[in-house]
């Protein structure tokens, strides 16, 4: 009994921040649930970050729609990458379940359920509204990393985009950065940007070009154009709740670079466009990234620079960003050394590689009074995790295993029907519905091509009138002109020799 009155004071004395805060459950000692031992997450620490890991199967993903629900209760605009296509459920209000009931009672907190309110969206459209970005906002680092440019290609992906910006042309989708390449490598356009951005080589452009058409030939070059995502419409509230906005990515998971990279730019447009805001009460927004590995896997070294001061200084803008993925080991450790909040599900070793994750992810905890880390990381059941925060002083807490609480939502995927209707009620589907074609770089460049065969068919060159064949007219007046002008040339000789020797000759008499 000491020991757990020990342990329940610790906990408490780590886990009960002054302000608002999101309850993920209570520790576990020894096997056993101890309710007043509860585990809390201040909100005002949302914004320094956090990751959520775990094997397959542990439950990362209802902990994610838990805090979720949490922060949509306090407010919170959320965003979702929702890649099995079964969180829709978020929405409505989940089953009363013996099991549900059951982890209530073991916490002392009744289970009641209850839906929230949530926004569909996906790349292609076709499963939820489609989600676009223009190719000038996806940035030319971004873009070079979907279409895996190595580093020349790279290089003259910045310089097609500084040229379009120096310009005032508008790059709005993959056909305005065809028409722009093209240009750009060959004939007046190539001698145009030779002394100021460098020349582009044919063999170059056409590689890229051959990438582009890749990404076209898989439908997805559709998330390129306009109408493009607006950011505001990320920070919606009904009735007080913060608007969850799920992306569906079910229908491209074979693509997980370009899913995550474009995640990666709302962020980015995110930290360019939100005002400094420090240290608020509660987040603006939090941003819960899935399967984060994919996003780091084989990223050349200017993304990942680009993501670590995007981390590192996104948090001034109210953005709190959570990285869930199966080992924390998949994240680099610049960016794991920014990350508040850590939710550690079971680990599961079966193979050397397992082995050699397990021990690297202890070497991240703190001592424990309490547990050995190796061993109950391998213990934790499912819908269990060791949990370890920052307090609202910015303190990291005592590190416990929790036994967390279920979602109030539906954990299963909404029906067909219900799903569609939700999609085409939303404000959402006449606003984004629709692609528009605006006048952009290809619209230039085409009347740029048409001006210049205007000028060269108006002014025809010279080596063409010099070459052009004579007509039997024409070669018949030449003729007589040039005869005509050789005879009086010979009686205009004559008639000065016949003076001159006249003149000559009278002299001579006198």
């Amino acid at each position: 009994m000491e020991k757990e009155a020990t342990f329940i004071e610790k906990i408490s004395q780590s886990y009960q921040p002054k302000g608002d805060f999101i309850y993920l459950g209570s520790g576990i000692l020894d096997g056993k649930v101890i309710a007043p031992a509860k585990v809390n997450l201040a909100l005002k620490m949302m914004n320094r970050h956090g990751l959520i890991a775990g094997a397959t199967g542990t439950g990362k993903t209802r902990t994610l729609q838990l805090i979720t629900e949490q922060l949509s209760d306090a407010g919170v605009p959320v965003f979702m990458l929702d890649v099995k296509g079964d969180l829709s459920g978020l929405h409505q209000a989940g089953d009363l379940l013996p099991a549900l009931i059951e982890r209530g009672e073991l916490l002392k907190r009744p289970f009641v359920p209850e839906g929230f309110p949530t926004e569909f969206f996906s790349l292609s459209g076709k499963v939820g509204n489609p989600m676009r970005i223009t190719i000038e906002d996806f940035g030319p680092i971004m873009l070079a990393r979907i279409l895996d440019l190595n580093e020349l290609q790279t290089g003259v992906m910045i310089a097609l985009y500084k040229y379009a910006d120096d310009m005032k042309m508008a790059l709005v989708d993959l056909d305005d950065v065809k028409k722009l390449l093209n240009y750009l490598s060959q004939g007046i356009g190539a001698d145009e940007i030779k002394a100021d951005y460098g020349s582009i080589s044919t063999s170059s452009a056409g590689s890229i070009l051959r990438r582009i058409v890749g990404i076209e030939q898989q439908g997805l070059g559709s998330i390129f154009g306009e109408p493009s995502f607006e950011l505001n419409d990320l920070f919606n509230k009904i009735d007080g709740k913060g608007v969850v906005t799920l992306l569906n990515i079910s229908d491209v998971q074979d693509r997980p670079v370009l899913y995550s990279t474009f995640l990666m730019s709302l962020l980015a447009q995110l930290f360019k466009t939100l005002p400094e805001v420090g240290n608020p009460e509660k987040p603006k927004l939090v941003f819960f990234f899935d399967e984060a590995h994919l996003l780091f896997k084989d990223a050349s070294k200017p993304f990942l620079s680009q993501i670590d001061q995007i981390i590192r200084l996104i948090r001034s803008k109210g953005v709190g960003v959570f990285f869930c993925t199966q080992a924390t080991t998949d994240i680099p450790e610049n960016i794991l050394g920014q990350l508040g909040s850590r939710v550690q599900h079971a680990l599961r070793v079966f193979t050397p590689n397992d082995a050699d994750a397990l021990k690297k992810t202890v070497k991240t905890y703190p001592h424990s009074d309490f547990y050995e880390i190796d061993r109950i990381l391998t213990q934790l059941g499912t819908g269990q995790a060791l949990i370890t925060v920052l307090n609202d002083k910015g303190i990291p807490t005592e590190v416990v295993a929790t036994h967390l609480i279920p979602p109030q939502a539906k954990m299963d995927p909404l029906d067909s029907n219900t799903f569609q209707q939700l999609v085409r009620e939303s404000p959402f589907y006449a606003k984004y519905h629709n692609e528009v074609n605006p006048h952009s770089a290809s619209e230039i460049i085409d009347a740029k091509n048409s001006f210049q065969k205007t000028k060269e068919t108006a002014s025809p060159r010279t080596s063409n009138k010099t070459n052009r064949r004579q007509s039997p007219m024409e070669a018949a007046q030449k003729a007589v002109t040039s005869t005509l002008g050789r005879e009086i040339a010979k009686g205009a000789s004559k008639l000065i020799i016949s003076i001159f020797a006249g003149i000559f000759a009278g002299k001579k008499r006198k």
